[in-house]
């Protein structure tokens, strides 16, 4: 019979905090620098968009949402594990973790549901132009902002409350570099068929759906310029494309690589790179994407610094 435990702490255990002191201070410093980048980043958008009347359009306003939640996407995780580094007590409790967990999927889900809303923008955009204003009019765009944290609420309500059935057995360490769902059902001995159940549900309609909407709304848009006679407009056409099309390929090549790695100690490096490309290096991708192939962007940013 298996000794369950009620626990009342965990032990966070990233990869490198096994490894010599180098690689430890090394670890800081990056983690340090890449929240520090990605916020300034982040804000400059959030700073750009707000201050230019011209770029107060749907494409914009999703854009900034999602500089906000990239923001707090990063904020979830980085400074708790500059906390761990700089103290070395890698203890966190039950309620820590959880309200990490919490948070940490709220902004999952978001990022998710506003890249597949930007995905309709540019889709209505460049199939429908003539009706782009008519169809992605304020009220719809402030309802579609309410949806995306609406969602992420829900959706994160309710994997947390099926991730609080867990019990475990005689390991409390989480192998990650935070409170990850999947690091913890790794260490559980029971209470996993919820959990598994609400996953694999919310993997369809936060994973599956939105990538096979986004591939066709993408196959329409090609079309749709591949028959613009206009060099200049198929130009223009792709490059409101191209930013958002890289952004969605980035986030849900590194997430779903993640998920798909098999619990097991020989991939347990690998899914730790993996899962830091995609919470804390691709939030910093995003801001840069953006602006270095937005000329609009680029164009209100030296106004603001001239």
């Amino acid at each position: 019979m298996e000794n369950k435990t009620f626990t009342l702490e965990f032990h966070i255990l990233p990869f490198f905090l096994k490894t010599d002191n180098k690689l430890f201070i090394l670890s800081s410093v990056f983690f340090f620098l890449i929240y520090l980048f990605g916020m300034l980043m982040n804000i400059v958008i959030i700073a750009v968009i707000c201050l230019n009347l011209h770029l107060h359009t749907p494409m914009y306003l999703f854009l900034w949402n999602l500089s906000i939640i990239d923001m707090c996407y990063t904020t979830v995780t980085i400074p708790k594990l500059l906390h761990i580094l700089l103290s070395g007590n890698n203890t966190v409790s039950f309620t820590e973790c959880y309200i990490q967990m919490y948070f940490f999927f709220i902004a999952d889900s978001a990022e998710v549901t506003v890249i597949f809303i930007m995905a309709y923008d540019r889709y209505v955009a460049i199939c429908y132009p003539l009706d782009y204003h008519r169809i992605l009019h304020k009220k719809i765009c402030i309802l579609l902002i309410a949806v995306i944290w609406i969602c992420g609420c829900v959706n994160s309500s309710l994997l947390t409350s099926s991730i609080l059935k867990l019990s475990f057995c005689s390991s409390v360490t989480i192998h990650q570099f935070f409170c990850d769902a999947k690091a913890l059902i790794n260490i559980s001995c029971s209470g996993t068929e919820v959990f598994y159940i609400i996953m694999y549900t919310d993997c369809f309609i936060f994973g599956l759906w939105p990538v096979l909407c986004n591939l066709m709304s993408y196959i329409k848009i090609i079309k749709v310029i591949i028959g613009i006679k206009s060099k200049v407009g198929r130009n223009k056409a792709f490059s409101t494309c191209s930013s958002h099309l890289t952004v969605m390929v980035i986030y849900y090549g590194s997430c779903t690589s993640v998920y798909l790695i098999p619990a097991s100690d020989h991939y347990n490096l690998l899914e730790q790179v993996l899962t830091v490309f995609y919470t804390t290096v691709v939030p910093v991708l995003n801001p840069l994407i953006y602006s270095l192939r937005n000329k609009e962007v680029k164009g209100s940013l030296r106004k603001l610094m001239a």
